[in-house]
């Protein structure tokens, strides 16, 4: 497989993963887990199927407290790869950082951004839309990566497929990004055909991200390339960033404005938003109760469900169906696979009586 001429992977890896508590924690957020057993992390497997697209050309934005992990468990990258925000500040100031570095090292850049904590099992498919997608890039979009819906999930937003682009097979304008739906409006969508998941991979050319940020947030993006010129003000600027997601702060309103193509995929993807997500992930035919971990130390009577051992001991689980169980040296999680996505409430309980210990 070929690298791509001038293309560029931003990683950005933050977030803590709330609802993998107490698996992801703040201090080791979930892009640090093997989260499918196969003895590399999220953030490696990233970095995997992104390698051989750049080469070289591969950058991570992520929290000053997880920079010595992430090299760590990238050995490929050297110091200078890795972008380490002093506060966080959502996914508009990390990606548009690393746009603003790269406007001024490579005016011929493509920069595609893939979170680092996403599942993607064809990297083959992947490889051909990133490729398809930097082609457009090249002519100004701003371009999505569409993702073919399996199910009506009321957990994703969703990008409404517009017009074909006549000058590239294969990819179209977009007509909307939507908000998270319902079910039953998550289901017509999925009728008309017309719709793909929102998965946050964006593949533009970096000059095109901030002046299309110019264009609604002048001063934010005036911020970033300030940064960009002289890095030594990173601390002095960065505070005064916004907290605004990419595709609030650009992608929506670029759509609005005619500005945005998608490029429909069909690559296997998964967002391991809860637990069960997760376990949907590992689950085998024919073994009720899925592991993540050592299964000898877990043992199952008439149950299903996932475990994660972590703390040494034995976990039994006798007559539960959809059970999860976490265990760690110093939390213990119980709930249910739909219930799955209420973890989040217990570890805002624990900030607010103080026990960000456990967060």
């Amino acid at each position: 497989m070929s690298s791509i001429d001038h293309f560029w992977a931003a990683i950005p890896a933050g977030g803590a993963g709330t609802r993998l508590w107490p698996l992801s924690r703040s201090s080791a957020p979930k892009f640090l887990h093997d989260l499918r057993g196969e003895g590399r992390t999220l953030l490696q497997e990233t970095y995997d199927r992104l390698a051989p697209l750049a080469d070289e050309r591969v950058v991570v934005i992520t929290g000053q407290a997880h920079r010595e992990a992430v090299l760590g468990q990238l050995s490929e990258l050297g110091p200078d790869s890795v972008i380490a925000e002093p506060s966080a500040r959502d996914s508009m100031a990390a990606i548009g950082l690393a746009a603003a570095l790269l406007e001024r090292s490579d005016p011929d850049a493509v920069m595609g951004s893939f979170a680092a904590d996403h599942v993607i099992t064809d990297p083959e498919l992947f490889a051909e839309a990133v490729r398809r997608a930097v082609e457009v890039a090249r002519d100004d979009w701003l371009v999505t990566l569409g993702i073919e819906p399996t199910f009506p999930s009321s957990a994703f937003g969703y990008v409404h497929v517009g017009e074909p682009l006549a000058a590239h097979p294969g990819a179209a304008v977009v007509a909307e990004f939507v908000e998270k739906p319902s079910v039953a409006t998550a289901e017509a969508y999925l009728e008309t055909g017309r719709y793909r998941w929102n998965a946050g991979m964006f593949v533009v050319r970096p000059s095109v991200l901030l002046d299309l940020l110019r264009r609604w947030h002048p001063e934010f993006a005036q911020t970033l390339r300030a940064i960009a010129a002289d890095p030594d003000r990173l601390d002095e600027l960065w505070p005064a960033l916004p907290k605004i997601a990419l595709d609030h702060a650009v992608a929506e309103p670029a759509a609005d404005a005619g500005r945005v193509a998608v490029v429909p995929s069909s690559f296997h993807w998964e967002d391991i938003g809860d637990f069960d997500a997760l376990a949907t992930l590992l689950d085998q035919t024919g073994i009720p109760v899925s592991v993540l971990g050592d299964a000898g130390s877990v043992l199952g009577v008439d149950s299903t469900g996932l475990v994660v051992p972590g703390s040494g001991r034995v976990v039994a689980v006798v007559g539960l169906d959809d059970v999860v169980v976490v265990d760690t040296p110093d939390a213990l999680l119980v709930t249910t696979r739909a219930r799955a996505q209420e973890v989040k409430q217990v570890v805002a309980a624990l900030k607010e009586s103080g026990r960000s210990d456990l967060t």
